[in-house]
């Protein structure tokens, strides 16, 4: 039996609790095929002692910092730190800690979480997001990081960073994905009762966060056209299913979603195309028709945009885990 992958997830006082609780929540809950865990999660501290959390209380560490020395994901939660928060520095007792990490480990933040690992010159140079709210702070301390505050998450190979809050769970699940499939991912997302997926791209910031009642919502469009993705779904289409104009179906949908109607829907085809490539032995052309993409070059193109693999390499990939 394959060994759980081992995450080790670094509290660093005042510790913003709300992410710090994220990993071991998404991550444990994510099991194989006989309910055997396919991640060994252990919150550190640097002083192996309780942390304070920025909301007055404090969280016991459940093993040793001399856990990162044999992690092959380092999770970093958002942080209240001075030094990597205000001056781009790191203390010498932090800095000690994340230098016992093994080259080859993966590096993860959530929310201010990014400060630490910039600070560590772990994101010079990689692609990487952090809370809207203090991204000009971080662009300021770090110039050589490609900071992109507008998304939800990024994934840069072994370096990877979310937004504030609530982000920190759709990059978690974006690494139960990646690391074991689209199944794994939606049962533990189903289990937790939140979306399956928010793609890394879409806008931190969403105008309408409370969708309007009634038939002035187009969250009603929405579930339909994931039922009919193998249907055409132009803008027309879809507005005139909800009853709206197009301008004003196009703008509602944008506040309610962060996205046009078009990149939405298109996101729907590739990730029901994942679906079908890793739970059917559906030919590829049959997959492309039923996801809507029309053909299996069109699917092709659209996968590779996305993950950077051809359909076939996916399903071997995929499959596999």
């Amino acid at each position: 039996m394959t060994s759980p992958h081992r995450v080790v997830v670094l509290a660093i006082p005042p510790v913003i609790g709300y992410d710090l609780t994220i990993p071991p929540q998404v991550l444990g809950e994510a099991v194989d095929h006989d309910r055997q865990p396919l991640y060994d999660v252990q919150v550190v501290s640097v002083d192996d002692r309780p942390v304070a959390a920025s909301k007055g209380y404090a969280i016991a560490p459940s093993a040793p910092v001399t856990a990162l020395a044999t992690a092959q994901t380092v999770i970093v939660p958002g942080t209240q730190i001075a030094g990597p928060r205000r001056e781009g520095t790191l203390p010498d007792d932090l800095r000690a800690a994340l230098a016992t990490v093994p080259p080859d480990a993966r590096w993860v933040s959530i929310c201010t979480g990014a400060f630490v690992l910039a600070a560590a010159g772990i994101l010079d140079g990689h692609r990487a997001t952090t809370h809207w709210k203090y991204a000009d702070d971080l662009r300021r301390l770090h110039p050589s990081v490609a900071l992109d505050e507008d998304v939800l998450f990024t994934d840069d190979g072994r370096v990877l960073t979310s937004a504030g809050l609530s982000a920190g769970i759709d990059l978690c699940l974006h690494l139960v994905r990646s690391d074991h499939g689209t199944a794994v991912a939606n049962a533990v997302a189903r289990h937790m009762v939140v979306p399956p997926w928010r793609d890394g791209g879409q806008a931190q910031f969403i105008e309408r966060h409370v969708p309007r009642s009634g038939d002035e919502t187009t969250s009603d469009v929405r579930a339909w056209a994931q039922a009919h993705l193998h249907h055409p779904l132009d803008v027309a289409t879809l507005a005139r299913q909800a009853s709206m104009s197009v301008r004003t179906f196009t703008r509602r949908f944008r506040e309610e979603t962060g996205q046009s109607p078009g990149a939405w829907v298109t996101q729907q085809r590739i990730r029901h195309a994942q679906h079908l490539l890793e739970a059917t032995d559906l030919p590829v052309d049959q997959v492309a028709t039923r996801a809507g993409m029309g053909t299996a070059a069109s699917l092709r193109q659209h996968l590779r945009a996305s993950v950077g693999v051809s359909p076939s390499a996916y399903r071997r990939t995929f499959r596999g885990a």
